[in-house]
């Protein structure tokens, strides 16, 4: 069995929070949520994450802030940032993704994490293929030429 992808959740409405965090978990993913930047980047330096999930709009480090500290870390970690008071975003985000809150389906969420991981991982890497035949050859030390 492969281990769980490790999401570190931040948002300060613990209720979106724990919303976000139920629906990762029941899709196999190990969340370690937080509810300000300061808790998530100290537990990040601890033990990392694959993948950073934080809202923008929050009292003290930003989620922006966040993603800049994490990236400074950690410049392969996938981040994404939602907001709901701000439907675009014209500030200069190191994210790999900037979603509004409320403007996409649970799914699509889910789709995006899974590509951003999958991003991460980079390629899977390509088994070569021997035929039987060409094995057994090899291992016998006959060539076809000698047959």
């Amino acid at each position: 069995m492969r281990p769980k992808k490790i999401i570190l959740c931040v948002d300060d409405n613990e209720q979106s929070l724990s919303i976000r965090k139920f629906m990762l978990e029941t899709r196999g993913y190990a969340v370690v949520a937080c509810t300000n930047s300061n808790d998530a980047l100290a537990s990040f330096k601890e033990s990392g994450a694959d993948l950073i999930l934080t809202d923008l709009m929050m009292p003290g480090i930003d989620g922006a802030e966040l993603v800049q500290n994490i990236k400074s870390l950690s410049p392969e970690t996938p981040a994404i940032i939602f907001s709901g008071k701000i439907r675009m975003c014209d500030k200069d985000l190191q994210a790999d993704l900037f979603l509004p809150k409320g403007m996409h389906a649970p799914s699509e969420l889910l789709d995006r994490i899974r590509l951003l991981l999958v991003r991460k991982r980079g390629p899977k890497k390509q088994v070569a293929s021997v035929p039987a035949a060409a094995s057994a050859v090899a291992k016998v030390g006959i060539s076809v030429s000698d047959a």
